[in-house]
């Protein structure tokens, strides 16, 4: 399983640009940070995006777009596929992490949701 990436950095990136209302300012540092995590959420063609002040905007959205949405679905499938397990549904559980495996395309999480599936036992 992959290591859990260090998204904070970019988290107040984001909330300082997208929701504070702050420029984002490309100083090598921030430039590296929106490579990285471009790169962690399965994004391509990121260098070509910091060409532009709009590309390095966009690249920006789209990368918090995915670690969010991400997040989210791995979540609630999970607590969905937990009270599946509780109630002996193993069949309807495992199709939560195959149905997160079907459209997420960040590493991580496609990690963790594969892991609950090996994992997953018919054992109460």
């Amino acid at each position: 399983m992959a290591d859990r990436p260090d998204w904070d950095p970019f988290r107040a990136l984001s909330l300082q640009v997208l929701r504070a209302g702050s420029p984002l300012v490309l100083t090598e540092d921030v430039r590296a940070l929106l490579l990285r995590t471009a790169k962690e959420v399965a994004i391509r063609d990121a260098q070509a995006a910091l060409a532009t002040e709009s590309g390095a905007m966009e690249l920006l959205r789209e990368s918090a777009r995915r670690i969010t949405d991400g997040s989210n679905r791995l979540t609630d499938a999970l607590h969905v596929m937990w009270r599946l397990q509780r109630e002996g549904d193993f069949d309807s559980a495992r199709q939560q992490m195959r149905d997160v495996l079907a459209v997420e395309v960040v590493p991580y999480y496609r990690d963790l949701a594969q892991g609950q599936l090996d994992d997953m036992t018919d054992d109460p």
